[in-house]
């Protein structure tokens, strides 16, 4: 019974389904008619005009855009906790050519407009320190805590007034968005956010995560550099119709939903041993050597996030009787 990781979930069948029927001759990289579609496919949702790339990987979006917002020779704020940081190998500085993360604090891995002004005031306005570009900030957090569209706007504001550009990582966008019932473009474009990294590949895609595009002037260079970087596939319809799949009826918001569901439930049992609010499709846990020694006996595949601590990852294939199973052995530790 895996709670590892979303990453492991299955395919949603209706993105099998889309890939089936792009399986066709057309046009080849992104001009193919799935892929020339994508743009109005996410203004609508964003409800507002935006440019939407496709690219194979969560690492390559965030990369990508942050390379396009941040020259080499400054600096991207993030929280120290960062999936940008901690979990992506040094690619935002091999992408962007050299450009430092600046590392603030915050709880649950949230940034405020306070952690990020501890951080930035502590720079000397000189040329032997690293001058901040960016802040980037992500939706769900790496301790699944959720951004409202206040939180957001107040650093896109904080953003504005120091001359900075602004980034959300959403791997977990859609886990985000259905936790607070927030329209996307309030949380995003509205609150001061240039440029998203949409996840579809936990939340039911395949292969295909989308590269959202606020500022229409970032739009060519995030073209050659997606090529330059490797990820203008040759056959890009097949990514293509997996986003316009996801998008279809909202199905990334209904599978978000049921992984969040599947979390809550587990919080609830485990309200005890919570160490942040369940406001995404994450639940972490104290949990000693002995007590996950014995979940692991039952069957549970899950994270060990730290001494003492324990993370649960419910995806959106979860079948209910392993949510209830895990439900009842957490009551019964």
């Amino acid at each position: 019974m895996r709670f590892f990781s979303d990453n492991a979930a299955s395919v949603h069948p209706a993105v099998l389904n889309a890939i089936a029927r792009a399986n066709r001759v057309d046009t080849a990289y992104d001009g193919d008619a799935l892929s020339q579609s994508l743009d109005a496919a996410f203004s609508d949702l964003f409800e507002t005009e935006v440019c939407a790339l496709w690219v194979a990987t969560g690492t390559a979006a965030n990369s990508l855009a942050l390379a396009a917002l941040c020259p080499p020779y400054r600096g991207i704020v993030c929280h120290r906790d960062a999936h940008i940081q901690n979990d992506e190998a040094g690619a935002p500085e091999f992408y962007s050519g050299g450009a430092r993360l600046l590392l603030a604090d915050g709880n649950a891995a949230k940034l405020t407009p306070g952690t990020i002004n501890v951080l930035l005031d502590g720079i000397a306005n000189d040329v032997h320190r690293t001058q901040a570009a960016a802040i980037s900030i992500t939706n769900a957090t790496e301790y699944g805590q959720s951004y409202a569209p206040e939180e957001v706007a107040a650093i896109g504001a904080l953003a504005k007034t120091r001359g900075l550009r602004l980034h959300m990582d959403g791997a977990r966008f859609a886990n985000a968005i259905a936790h607070t019932g927030a329209a996307p473009a309030d949380v995003t474009w509205r609150s001061g956010v240039e440029a998203l990294s949409f996840g579809f590949i936990k939340n039911g895609g395949l292969s295909a995560e989308a590269l959202i595009l606020f500022d229409r002037s970032l739009v060519h260079e995030l073209r050659v550099r997606r090529k330059r970087a490797g990820h203008l596939s040759s056959k890009g319809r097949y990514q293509a119709a997996q986003l316009l799949a996801m998008l279809d009826d909202d199905l990334w918001l209904t599978t978000a939903r049921a992984a969040n569901a599947g979390a809550t439930q587990l919080a609830a049992a485990a309200a005890g041993r919570l160490l942040h609010p369940a406001e995404a499709n994450e639940v972490f846990v104290t949990l000693d050597a002995y007590q996950a020694a014995a979940l692991r006996a039952q069957g549970f595949d899950f994270y060990d996030w730290g001494p003492g601590e324990a993370r649960f990852v419910i995806s959106w294939d979860q079948p209910q009787a392993e949510i209830d199973a895990l439900a009842a052995a957490l009551k019964n530790l």
